[in-house]
Formats: structure tokens, C-alpha cells, sequence
């Protein structure tokens, strides 16, 4: 039977025996080893360890380090993991309860990877309230596969996209603005902290920090 266990599943295991069955520890682990079924109980898991950097107890200087080494998992997964958790906590708390999770057909319980594309969905100011809720339902309701909600989303925000070019690139205009004025606030403030550049190109610079500002108000 152990020849047929990956090496994640093998040092996971090892890694059992050495925690107590009573600490949070071992109960990432075990929500590590029953990862397809329990993504949410790792990720609500991997959010008290990220959020209290209990990892730092355990021997490991970063997150990325302990989910790795510990339990196999790459840092882009990890990440996915906790945004996906956290998301819904914070916004459909409904899809954590004991009762949905009981109820719910097991065909129709999204992976992570399909909350992560409703957490982007709902941040993208293209989309509207329906479109959302629509994605909600394909997800939670439907149990669509990740990677064809990701293509109907891709393609929906396209056609958004189409419909209206001018709203677009006003808002691809405001973006680049923006990041502009995060580097001249922090290049601002290298300069005063390190008085090392004349006063002429700190006035200069925040003045160009007012105009950029104007633009975007």
C-alpha cells in the first residue's frame, strides 16, 4: 500500500507521528492529507497559521517554507488556498456552514480553484451584480468545472470589454495613473527622508504628485 503513496503523502504522514493529535499542527496535516476532499477545512486551517505566523513556533521562517517542506504545498496553491477561505468567510459565509457542507451533493462542491475565479469575478468592475450572481450559481448551484468557468469568464469580460472601449481604457488610463503616483509618493519620500537630492526636485515632484491626483479624482 505505502508504494503507492507520494512522497508529499509519505512526509505528511511521518509528520503525524511527531504532533499531537490534539494541536493545530496535526490538524493541518490531516487537513493536508484529506486535501481533495477538505480543501476549506486547510484553507480556514492555513489561515489561523498564516494570520497568527504560527509557523514561526514550528520551526519555519515563512509561510511559503512550512507549506512546502511540511505538507507539499507549492506557494501559488497555498495562496489560492487562503484567498479562496477567506473570501468566503468574508463575503458568502452561507458555503462554510456545517449544513451546506452535509447537504450539498458532493458533485456540486467547488474546488478552490473555482471560488478563486468568484473572489476575482467580484473584484472586477467590469462585471455587474448579475453576472456575479450568475457565476455564483454555475459554481455553488451547478458545480461547473473550474477551467470552464474560467473560459466563460474570460470570454464575458472580453464582450464587457468590446461593448463599451472607451469606458475600458479610461479605466486601463486611471489604472496606470495610479501606479505612477504609488512610485513618485514613494520616490517623495525617499527624498526626504534621505536629503540627499535638492529641494527644487521635491517641489517638482509634488507637484506632478497633484496633477496625477487631479486626474484621477
Amino acid at each position: 500500500m505505502d508504494t503507492h503513496k507520494t512522497k508529499s503523502m509519505k512526509n505528511i504522514e511521518e509528520q503525524m507521528q511527531n504532533v499531537g493529535e490534539d494541536s493545530l499542527r496535526y490538524h493541518v496535516l490531516e487537513s493536508a492529507k484529506n486535501f481533495k476532499t477538505s480543501w476549506v477545512a486547510l484553507g480556514r486551517s492555513l489561515y489561523t497559521v498564516w494570520k497568527d505566523k504560527l509557523y514561526k513556533d514550528w520551526g519555519f521562517n515563512t509561510l511559503e517554507g512550512y507549506t512546502s517542506k511540511e505538507i507539499g504545498i507549492k506557494k501559488l496553491t497555498a495562496m489560492k488556498l487562503l484567498r479562496s477561505y477567506y473570501f468566503l468567510e468574508k463575503e458568502e459565509p452561507q458555503y462554510l456552514s456545517s449544513e451546506y457542507a452535509e447537504q450539498a451533493p458532493a458533485t456540486t462542491v467547488p474546488t478552490y480553484e473555482s471560488v478563486d475565479l468568484l473572489r476575482k469575478a467580484k473584484n472586477n468592475k467590469i462585471l455587474d451584480n448579475q453576472d456575479y450572481a450568475n457565476l455564483k450559481k454555475d459554481i455553488f448551484e451547478k458545480g461547473r468545472d473550474a477551467q470552464v468557468v474560467k473560459k466563460d469568464l474570460t470570454n464575458l469580460i472580453r464582450q464587457r470589454k468590446e461593448i463599451d472601449p472607451e469606458e475600458s481604457h479610461e479605466k486601463e488610463r486611471v489604472s496606470v495613473i495610479k501606479r505612477y503616483l504609488s512610485v513618485l509618493k514613494s520616490m517623495k519620500k525617499e527624498i526626504e527622508i534621505s536629503k540627499l537630492l535638492p529641494p527644487t526636485l521635491l517641489k517638482e515632484t509634488e507637484s506632478l504628485i497633484k496633477k496625477l491626483e487631479e486626474e484621477v479624482s
